[in-house]
Parts: C-alpha cells; sequence; structure tokens
C-alpha cells in the first residue's frame, strides 16, 4: 500500500529591508499587515495538518498570521520548531548591503548570492543548507506518514526541498524562485519497494482575486 504524505511549503512573509541588506539566518521581524494575503492563502490550506517553523521569529509569525485569519488550520502552541529548517547562515554578510556584498564577488551568481559550494565568511554554503534540512524533512516524513504538513520556513530551505524531491544537483535547485508567502507543494509517495517524490507545485502565490475566481 502507498502512504501519500502532502508537504506544503511555504515561504515566510516579508521582511522590511529598505536598505537592501543581507539578513539571511538573523532573527529579523516580518511584516504581516497584509491580511488579505494571509486570507486568501489559508483558504488553499489543509485542515487538521501537521505545522512546522524554524526556529527563526518571522516564520513563527507568518504561520500565526495564517493561523489568526482562519482559527480552524492550527493552534500555535502545536507549532513544531525545527531549528535546522532556518535560513542558510550568510556570516560576514549579515548585515551588509546586497550591492556592496556583490561588487566583492568576482562572479556573482545569477540567481542567488553566491554558488552552490562557496562558503561566505564565516558562514555555510548551500550545500552545507542542504545537508542539514534533507534529514529533518525524511524524519517528520515519516513520523508524520500519510499527514499533511504545512512547513512555514525560508527561500534557501525551499529550494533545498526541491533539490531532495528532484534528486537535483544544488545549483539546479537554485534556479527556483521563492516568492515570499509563495507556497511549494510537494508529496512524499512511500511504498514498500521504497520511496518517491512528485511535485504538485512549486512558487504558487495565492492571491485574494484567485481566491474568488
Amino acid at each position: 500500500m502507498t502512504s501519500e504524505t502532502r508537504w506544503w511549503h511555504i515561504r515566510h512573509a516579508p521582511v522590511p529591508d529598505p536598505h537592501g541588506r543581507i539578513y539571511g539566518s538573523t532573527d529579523v521581524p516580518a511584516d504581516v499587515s497584509d491580511t488579505d494575503a494571509f486570507r486568501a492563502l489559508a483558504a488553499v490550506l489543509p485542515a487538521q495538518a501537521v505545522w512546522v517553523v524554524s526556529s527563526l521569529r518571522r516564520t513563527r509569525q507568518t504561520a500565526e498570521a495564517l493561523c489568526a485569519v482562519r482559527p480552524s488550520l492550527a493552534d500555535p502552541e502545536a507549532f513544531v520548531v525545527e531549528a535546522d529548517l532556518r535560513e542558510q547562515d550568510l556570516g560576514e554578510w549579515h548585515g551588509r548591503s546586497r550591492a556592496e556584498v556583490y561588487a566583492e564577488i568576482p562572479e556573482r551568481h545569477p540567481f542567488w548570492v553566491a554558488p552552490a559550494i562557496s562558503r561566505p565568511p564565516g558562514g555555510e554554503s548551500f550545500l552545507d543548507l542542504m545537508a542539514r534540512v534533507h534529514p529533518v524533512l525524511q524524519r517528520l516524513g515519516d513520523a508524520h506518514r500519510g499527514r499533511d504538513i504545512v512547513c512555514v520556513t525560508h527561500g534557501g530551505t525551499i529550494r533545498a526541498a526541491l533539490a531532495l524531491a528532484l534528486s537535483s544537483d544544488p545549483e539546479t535547485a537554485l534556479r527556483f524562485v521563492t516568492d515570499n508567502l509563495g507556497l511549494t507543494r510537494l508529496d512524499l509517495l512511500q511504498t514498500a519497494a521504497g520511496t518517491q517524490w512528485r511535485v504538485a507545485s512549486a512558487n504558487r502565490v495565492v492571491t485574494p482575486h484567485a481566491r474568488h475566481g
């Protein structure tokens, strides 16, 4: 018999960033004032799901805002907090302007700050991020087999999940766009013969108009 575990990956709400600074894995707050956007996204989420957030407050703020507009989704007291699902640690680049950092990189990555194998000074590479995210996804998938898991995390974390689902190399995963409040749906199919992933959608942005249309 096949069991189907449905992952609902959501990137946190926007972070106010008027000066264009790199925040990475620092614990900055999110702007959760767009109630219409939260209502639209909450309307497509499953009831009675397991809710997972990272250890950074912007993910909890986002999850709480979703549950506030649709209280039947989950009790915030029951959120599962997974520190290893936090965003990539960009080390000494944290707090610096993107323009300044980009100017120092000989060949800036077209889709991200740096190539997947490159570690910022005092930080971690995207490969390092994948190495800590993948075991958590596998563990939670086994623990909540056959259920819906709503996972509110970060752009890098979601790209790492896509790399796992597609068995892709890290550079391919960095090509995916992950918008704030974007929804990525991945299905984990488990049988006696093994495990397979299916991509239902990537970076779906649910708008208030789409909710009524």
